[in-house]
Formats: structure tokens, C-alpha cells, sequence
């Protein structure tokens, strides 16, 4: 029954990352992004909190996503702010998806991947 219940359970408070995310909440940050990127490879996540696909990868990302020194991490619910998601595909030209990670460094897309996709390891050759 415990499977089940944390598949399906759409409790996020109850979570812990050991990622520290940034909360991507405003059209505004999308800006300091870009700039944030010139130095530093900035990982957007984007997550649906109503989809249980979007949970599992969250989680196993979390779980094999070990060195975030590397990067930048931001987090974004799609179900909140869903204008920052139709901006992010406009502005850098990736399809919406939910899951989905997009890695940008100097303002560009080095990887976008989503569902089943999203691979830490794999991510970490774009760094």
C-alpha cells in the first residue's frame, strides 16, 4: 500500500531534495537567468506537483544528481506559473513538456530532455 501511496500521493511538502533549488516564479527571473548562465550552467526543472510521472523523475533526478556545484538549479511548478513555462519555450525555442530539465549556459540550450529522458548522468556530459 505504501508504494501506491507515495506514487500517487500529491504531498510535495512532505519531499526533501538534497538539491538546493532557486523557486523560478517570475517572467522577471528569466533575465538574471541568462546572465546567471554566462558564468555558471543554469538547470531549469520543470514539474507538474498534480502528475505522478512528474514526481518519480523529480525524485530519482534528486537521487542521482549528486554535485550541484557544477550548476545552477532552479525549480519551477508548472501549475503555478505556467506563463514562466510558455516563456522559457518561446524565449529559448524548447517544446513545453512536464517533466522536463533544460540546461543553459551563455543563454542557450545545451540539453533538454523530459519524462523517462531526464538522466542525471547524461546531463552531466553537458557541463
Amino acid at each position: 500500500m505504501s508504494f501506491f501511496k507515495n506514487i500517487f500521493n500529491s504531498d510535495d511538502q512532505q519531499h526533501s531534495s538534497n538539491i538546493s533549488w532557486v523557486h523560478l516564479e517570475d517572467l522577471g527571473q528569466l533575465k538574471d537567468i541568462v546572465v546567471e548562465s554566462e558564468n555558471k550552467p543554469v538547470l531549469i526543472f520543470k514539474h507538474s506537483t498534480r502528475c505522478s510521472v512528474s514526481r518519480m523523475a523529480l525524485r530519482q533526478f534528486e537521487n542521482e544528481f549528486l554535485d550541484q556545484s557544477k550548476i545552477t538549479p532552479y525549480f519551477l511548478d508548472l501549475l503555478e506559473h505556467r506563463d514562466v513555462s510558455n516563456a522559457i519555450a518561446e524565449q529559448f525555442g524548447v517544446l513545453h513538456q512536464s517533466p522536463q530539465v533544460i540546461l543553459l549556459r551563455n543563454g542557450k540550450v545545451l540539453y533538454d530532455a523530459s519524462h523517462s529522458s531526464i538522466d542525471a548522468e547524461d546531463l552531466l556530459r553537458y557541463i
